[in-house]
């Protein structure tokens, strides 16, 4: 998720969609999602219409939806920017969240990390802007550089950035009961990523190349490959993803028996959410893990000077 826009087939189906991408045309590479397209295809990208499953990310840059015509399309799930920082909230995260939800779109939300906050008040700020909706999918944590910031334009130290992440990780596995999702583009994962948390479903970023080749071969759950979609019942560009697995994979996961991290099937004991930690409250006390997720950590002492959000991305 740009921030201001923002296993496999057999091999004889990836050779036709290669093939179909080089003819060029909107329409003739997307196999699974007629109705679905791209502004500028890029052949790069063309085996990600080999899988099945595929879904859309959104914030308020794409204005009104008709979510009828988006799930009539086949979108499988969406993903919409809900939080940023400790102090912004998509103005468009609640109408996108009921229309999806009435349309029947599975959907998720979203929290864009903002490096000059602390990583506890940002995860609370998240669970205070998210309905309590037990059919969402679980969240995800976006995290990459944002030099377009107008207020915390710079990037931190590596150590900083890993301990802040892990902290958020971790209270929002507590505080929504699902373990999250790791967004990422590709100068993030290199600066801060490779080699780090292995064990949490990474959606990648790359718009040019099969993911493997700029991900140091790491493996994916989710991969966005194009960032100028077309899907009816939104206007302009939307970002489209694959899921890497197959309907049953796709379906353990939203119902909890499937780690699209560690990829093994697992029927996990409940995690209950936490309530938010308020003035009066002290923060709740761990909860039992679920198979694959990572223990609590220390809250961070990170405590920068500069706790201003930057504008609505």
């Amino acid at each position: 998720m740009n921030a201001r826009r923002m296993q496999t087939s057999s091999l004889a189906p990836l050779a036709l969609v290669a093939a179909l991408a080089i003819l060029g045309g909107c329409v003739a590479m997307e196999g699974h999602y007629p109705a679905k397209g791209d502004a500028r295809p890029h052949p790069g990208v063309a085996q990600a219409h080999a899988y099945p499953i595929h879904g859309i990310d959104i914030s308020r840059w794409q204005g009104e939806i008709d979510w009828t015509a988006v799930k009539g399309a086949g979108t499988r799930f969406v993903y919409m920017k809900a939080t940023e920082g400790g102090d912004h909230v998509d103005p468009a995260f609640l109408r996108n969240w009921e229309g999806a939800r009435r349309a029947g779109v599975p959907r998720g939300a979203y929290h864009f990390v903002y490096w000059c906050r602390p990583a506890h008040e940002q995860a609370v700020w998240f669970k205070q802007h998210i309905p309590n909706d037990p059919d969402a999918l679980p969240p995800v944590l976006d995290v990459e550089w944002n030099g377009h910031s107008r207020s915390c334009p710079q990037k931190i130290d590596r150590a900083l950035a890993l301990e802040k992440i892990q902290l958020m990780l971790t209270e929002l596995e507590q505080l929504t009961g699902k373990k999250p999702v790791i967004y990422t583009d590709i100068t993030f994962h290199k600066d801060v990523l490779e080699g780090e948390f292995n064990n949490y479903p990474y959606w990648i970023r790359s718009t040019a190349a099969l993911p493997e080749t700029r991900y140091a071969n790491r493996p994916w759950a989710f991969w966005q490959f194009t960032t100028t979609g077309r899907v009816p019942g939104i206007k302009g560009d939307v970002d489209r993803n694959a899921f890497f697995g197959n309907e049953g994979q796709f379906d353990g996961w939203r119902q909890g028996e499937f780690d699209i991290g560690t990829r093994r099937w697992d029927k996990p004991k409940p995690v209950p959410p936490q309530p938010s930690p308020g003035p009066e409250r002290p923060a709740a006390p761990a909860v039992s893990r679920i198979p694959g997720s990572v223990a609590p950590v220390a809250a961070s002492a990170f405590q920068p000077a500069d706790q201003e959000v930057a504008a609505a991305d």
